[in-house]
């Protein structure tokens, strides 16, 4: 009776591994439904990716084909205008000019370097930790790659983000000659802040402080004049 179950059970774990085995089997060979057949036609919302299952080497688009399609975009357009608003008000002033060497420091992916070039300036250094061919070059605001009172006009929108803000302000000053233009924009300030910011720029005196609005935030843009070398 025993042989019997026994020879019972095995037949059962044959039949059993041979039902897994052939399911396996169909399940490796079928497309699944989460997969687009490969020669379905394409429709614009497949682009990219082909399917969830395609592995194939992806196709690129060429660096200047993605900077076209950034710089087309609606947000980017926005962002440029602002900036190209800002720096012409300080043409108005005097305090900028075509014929400026301009830098501008921690440039992101580089709206303020366009802004500058679209107003005629043809001389426009952009830096970032992370570059942005063509507009933005890779370098560390706390140590520019540049030597002393190289450029007329130096920029930043970011100041605040800075690791260490004293040396940060340092190396504008540094690269700024005698005479140049520092300006740094920062969030909404009060006398204390801008006080605070102004102590960091040894070298500079203050022109003008404005609060601006800038990308449609309220900010405050703080105007240095380089008045001696280090």
């Amino acid at each position: 009776m025993e042989k019997h179950i026994e020879s019972l059970l095995n037949k059962f774990s044959i039949a059993a591994i041979t039902i897994a085995t052939f399911t396996l089997l169909i399940v490796a060979l079928q497309t699944p439904e989460t997969c687009i057949p490969p020669n379905t036609p394409p429709k614009p919302h497949l682009r990219f990716p082909k399917s969830s299952c395609d592995s194939s080497p992806r196709q690129h688009l060429p660096l200047h084909k993605k900077n076209l399609r950034l710089w087309s975009s609606k947000s980017w357009q926005t962002r440029v205008s602002s900036y190209f608003q800002f720096f012409t008000n300080l043409h108005h002033l005097d305090l900028l000019h075509n014929h400026s060497r301009a830098i501008c420091v921690s440039a992101g992916a580089g709206h303020e370097v366009m802004a500058l070039r679209n107003m005629g300036l043809t001389d426009v250094t952009g830096v970032e930790l992370v570059d942005s061919p063509p507009l933005v070059k890779r370098a560390d605001p706390h140590n520019l790659p540049y030597f002393d009172g190289v450029f007329d006009f130096a920029f930043s929108g970011h100041f605040e983000e800075a690791l260490f803000p004293g040396r940060y302000a340092a190396e504008m000053e540094r690269t700024l000659r005698v005479g140049g233009v520092c300006v740094v924009v920062v969030d909404a300030s009060g006398d204390t802040e801008v006080t605070e910011i102004s102590g960091l720029f040894k070298n500079s005196k203050v022109v003008r402080v404005e609060n601006i609005t800038l990308i449609g935030s309220k900010m405050t843009g703080i105007i240095f004049r380089r008045a001696k070398t280090t």
